[in-house]
């Protein structure tokens, strides 16, 4: 999910910290500005002939979320303004492959991808016919360990579970995802937040010795706007302990946080798109130094003009691609991803997706099964549509074989037709408490056989009153 660049020795970071570097006021509106247009410039120029911005492993597909900050359409985006290699729509083709992302992806390339085509204006859950990034996330649930995506050593993936399935809402901006998971995820990134009150890339929970460990600059921001975009609010004591961490790491002189790896560009825009998520400003009240710096200051000093690019280190002569793009995200005021601005070039939607299931066509549907009992079942439902819409039953009975993780659905009444479901993995219908539907985040509703669904709605079925 994050690469970092080439480490930094601590000697230089506190020779940094003591460089004397003059007070100055917090940027201005103007400066921000500046700074996006002339940033939004630079990642203008790292597009390929080809329109691509992402390739083989970690690349500068973050782009998405840069522009999307700083108000700028990717559709917008074109190599020397050949509409027909803008940016989204080469990004689209590119996740709608068969090769894409690898023979052996991790959970973290389904997030990656979701936070960036949702910033690029294409819904994650319809990019094609047979591409639902919602339920390839979904697949890495893990079910001895509810709450995790993917290895719970690698703490990142469920932190970024948590910002791309939170944080990509649908078109219409409702939440997709039932609150139960959403729940469930923000209960582990709780348990991981450490002693002093920020968080590590790996996991902490249940180990008193990682607990009581340094945290890190750039994870704490990640899971601060994880928690925040799940609707944790701001003034929720892990928020306020986590600013109070990110507070300790300020240097008065430049408004840089001291890093593990030392002063850089890339642990500041994330800990300030942290910020930014969590509706903190992050050029006033604790983030504003003694010396009148922060770390918005910080960011734009980085900042090469007119070029736009950003350096990664503040000794660096020359800008960084990654660095660039984690500046200018946060300088922009935006978290992990944004809702995507309304294009300027003519005719050009604010949202491509896909519209039904193509007949004949294997696809994936992300399913969540609450038995009301405290037993939560998440999977990726692959299946085989005969036509543009199927129905719920379908889905379920796909489900019983077909599902990943398994065991997602074992058993389902009745077993044919159209009518109401009276029983669920053994779970009948009582009283007022049955078993009902929500599909992309609806009112839940009587679950029936012949609900219909379609093509990347996100489907919750409960059982309760």
């Amino acid at each position: 999910m994050y690469r970092r660049p080439t480490l930094v020795a601590a000697a230089a970071l506190g020779a940094f910290a003591l460089t004397a570097l003059p007070a100055a006021a917090t940027a201005t509106p103007a400066q921000i500005a500046t700074s996006k247009t002339n940033g939004v410039a630079y990642l203008k120029s790292l597009q390929a002939a080809d329109g691509s911005y992402a390739g083989a492993g970690l690349s500068n597909e973050w782009a998405f979320s840069a522009f999307a900050a700083a108000g700028t359409a990717a559709v917008d985006v074109t190599p020397g303004g050949d509409t027909s290699k803008n940016a989204r729509s080469v990004y689209r083709d590119l996740l709608s492959t068969s090769g894409w992302p690898s023979a052996s992806p991790a959970v973290t390339d389904y997030e990656r991808a979701t936070l960036n085509a949702y910033a690029a204006g294409i819904d994650p859950a319809r990019v094609s016919p047979s591409r639902n990034l919602i339920a390839d996330a979904y697949a890495y649930w893990q079910t001895t360990e509810p709450g995790y995506f993917g290895p719970s050593a690698n703490f990142n993936g469920t932190v970024f579970a948590a910002l791309a399935l939170n944080g990509t809402k649908t078109q219409s901006g409702t939440q997709r995802i039932p609150q139960v998971l959403r729940d469930s995820i923000t209960a582990r990134i709780r348990a991981n937040q450490h002693n002093d009150g920020g968080w590590d890339y790996s996991k902490a929970e249940g180990n008193p010795t990682q607990l009581a460990a340094a945290s890190d600059i750039d994870m704490t921001g990640a899971a601060m706007a994880a928690l925040c975009v799940s609707g944790v609010p701001n003034t929720d004591t892990d928020i306020v302990e986590a600013k109070g961490f990110l507070k300790s790491k300020l240097i008065a002189n430049n408004g840089a946080f001291a890093a593990v790896f030392g002063v850089n560009t890339d642990s500041n825009g994330w800990a300030v798109s942290g910020l930014n998520a969590c509706g903190i400003n992050p050029q006033t009240g604790d983030f504003l130094t003694s010396l009148g710096k922060t770390p918005v200051d910080f960011l734009i000093a980085q900042q090469f003009n007119p070029g736009g690019g950003f350096k990664y280190l503040p000794s660096d002569t020359s800008p960084s691609a990654y660095a660039s793009i984690d500046g200018l995200r946060a300088v922009a005021g935006g978290g992990f991803t944004s809702t995507p601005p309304v294009p300027t070039t003519a005719g050009a939607p604010q949202w491509v997706s896909q519209g039904s299931f193509t007949s004949g066509a294997a696809t994936k549907l992300a399913l969540t099964v609450d038995d009301g009992a405290g037993s939560l079942k998440v999977c990726s439902v692959s299946l085989t549509p005969t036509g543009s819409t199927t129905t719920l039953g379908a889905v379920l009975d796909a489900a019983t074989g077909a599902a990943t993780p398994s065991g997602c659905v074992t058993s389902v009444t009745p077993s044919s037709g159209t009518g109401t479901i009276t029983s669920l993995n053994g779970r009948a219908n009582s009283g007022s408490n049955t078993w009902k539907v929500s599909i992309d985040g609806s009112p839940f509703a009587t679950a029936t056989r012949s609900t219909t669904v379609g093509v990347g709605d996100t489907i919750a079925v409960r059982w309760g009153a």
